[in-house]
């Protein structure tokens, strides 16, 4: 390292930045102290789902990297999806006014800026704030991150999958938190005392533990993000009409009393995105890419179920489309298994006041490539809006480590005005179909005999009741089913949803009949099919196993479309 001119030094990163095919400008190269704006440090854009990890102490400029990186993708025509933890990036929804500074920043750096907007949606949390309200119901939400939500431990989180299967099994639909109140107390109470012990390790000590939380839960004002109607997660890949990737913008007011449920949130977004979308393979440009502020909310205190969970998603959905990046102080926040998959790296400052910060420092040098940097000495002296970068090129190897003077956004780095953001919620195509909540008739309602809350009519055009599509939704699923299994074609008719005659309103699917026309009995019949009439009673056991494995994914989470 020592023997290396500076000459040599800029070489070697401008070879190794010379890459084909678009790219997410990052920002110019400093060497031996001095910026080279003939040095650009890009990221291929080929190359984000391969995952990444912004890193850096607080203050150091993390926000605005997400910012800038965000604009860039956009512009791109890929979708973004950021969480608001301090209300600063919904400035990407406000042009960005020059200052003698900025310009100067710019220049110096090579960057042509010009003050733009950039289409961006809102949401919040079941309408904590200004934003469409976004609901998930109980069912798809699932057990293992429900558990994580109520911190409850292995052996209660194991009980509270045994009552998810309880509901499922019994046409109890858990849409909101009183429905799941209600099955547990069914199955405490002396009727419910035979399905109890049925399940075998549901004991009522522990079911009562999971009672309580629940009540918990709904004392925090929780109640308000289970229900319906659900938010589609495809909403997050749409584009503009210019053809810019939407930015998606999680206003997240609350966080430091809700930090669990946030963290916890985003990996059900992701969970679903996992289960439902199609292997892509090797793109020229991602389907969406993830921007997880807070990461470490996501690791602290998480049960063995939830990391291997993470884990699997991580490795896996990139296959998909999806990029994720993790957002945190230092990479020791991110467990090795999940590190190991981040292959792009923008490391901002870090502080080492301690001997714990000194211990973060030496842990996240030995993260990087071998170097012309001191990057001890770097990483304790880059400063605002500098960072150490290295990333996946367009040939799958990693890029020469460089301290970066990263871009300027071309949008606001702040707030936008309350009023700007309010008229964009009202303007936005998604509230006439999240903006109402509604309560249909589900476990609550079939356990105690009560009706639903008067709610009114769903909202033209919202997600369909799970449960409520009667044949059309069946034949619906089994043609999917069929599909998935078989590998072809369904050769079942599509069904029209005008002519088929619903299944009427409040009754169970428990109560409903077993056999003739039935999901699992059409899916065991185009299994028999394919595998020959003798065979047709089996591949009908086969069905059924199947279709329950399907029901649920990798963290215990069950799609809208998978249940429709």
């Amino acid at each position: 390292m020592a023997n290396k001119t500076t000459a040599e030094k800029l070489a070697t990163i401008q070879k190794g930045y010379a890459l084909d095919g678009a790219t997410i400008e990052l920002g110019a190269a400093i060497i031996d102290g001095e910026l080279h704006k003939n040095a650009p440090v890009r990221l291929p854009l080929a190359m984000m789902n391969r995952h990444g990890l912004v890193a850096g102490a607080t203050g150091t400029g993390k926000t605005v990297t997400l910012h800038m990186m965000a604009e860039q993708l956009s512009t791109a025509g890929v979708p973004v999806f950021l969480a608001d933890i301090k209300g600063d990036l919904s400035g990407l929804a406000t042009a960005a006014t020059g200052s003698a500074k900025l310009t100067a920043r710019t220049e110096g750096i090579g960057q042509a800026w010009q003050g733009k907007t950039f289409p961006v949606e809102f949401l919040a949390l079941g309408g904590d704030g200004n934003g469409v309200p976004v609901r998930a119901t109980v069912s798809s939400f699932g057990p293992i991150l429900l558990s994580r939500i109520m911190e409850l431990n292995d052996t209660q989180e194991s009980s509270l999958q045994l009552v998810f299967y309880f509901a499922d099994k019994n046409g109890l639909e858990l849409i909101d938190l009183k429905d799941l109140r209600a099955v547990i107390q069914f199955l405490t109470s002396a009727k419910g005392k035979d399905q109890l012990e049925e399940l075998g390790g549901l004991s009522k000590a522990t079911a009562g533990v999971i009672l309580r939380e629940l009540v918990n839960l709904e004392a925090q004002g929780l109640e308000k993000f289970f229900g319906e109607p659900e938010f589609d997660t495809a909403e997050l890949l749409r584009t503009a009409p210019d053809g810019r990737g939407v930015i998606t913008c999680l206003e997240l007011p609350t966080l430091q009393t809700k930090p669990m449920l946030f963290s916890t949130f985003l990996m059900w977004l992701l969970a679903d995105l996992f289960e439902d979308l199609p292997e892509a393979g090797d793109l020229d440009k991602p389907k969406l890419v993830f921007f997880l502020d807070e990461a470490h909310l996501l690791f602290n205190g998480a049960s063995k179920a939830f990391l291997e969970a993470i884990i699997t998603t991580v490795r896996l959905i990139r296959s998909k489309g999806v990029g994720i990046f993790f957002v945190t102080q230092t990479p020791k926040d991110v467990p090795a298994d999940v590190l190991g998959q981040l292959a792009n790296r923008v490391q901002h400052a870090l502080r080492a006041f301690t001997p714990e910060d000194a211990k973060a420092l030496k842990a996240t040098v030995s993260t990087f490539p071998v170097s012309d940097y001191d990057l001890e000495e770097t990483l304790t002296s880059a400063g605002i809006g500098e960072a150490v970068v290295t990333v996946m090129n367009d040939r799958g190897a990693p890029t020469p480590v460089a301290l970066t003077r990263l871009r300027a956004p071309e949008s606001v780095m702040g707030p936008s005005d309350d009023a700007l953001v309010r008229s964009t919620v009202a303007g936005s195509a998604l509230l006439p179909k999240y903006g109402t909540a509604v309560d249909n008739h589900s476990a609550y309602e079939k356990l105690t005999g009560k009706a639903a809350a008067p709610t009114g009519p769903a909202v033209p055009g919202g997600p369909p009741v799970p449960g409520s599509g009667g044949a059309a939704d069946v034949d619906a699923e089994a043609r999917r089913i069929e599909e998935e299994i078989l590998g072809r074609s369904s050769s079942r008719p599509a069904p029209s949803r005008n002519t088929v005659p619903r299944t009427p309103a409040g009754v169970p699917r428990s109560s409903r009949p077993e056999s003739g026309g039935g999901m699992m009995d059409d899916l065991g019949g185009a299994l028999g099919g394919a595998l020959g009439g003798g065979l047709k009673s089996m591949a009908r056991s086969i069905g059924t196993q199947l279709g329950r494995e399907l029901l649920r994914g990798v963290f215990g989470t069950s799609s809208r479309r998978r249940r429709r």
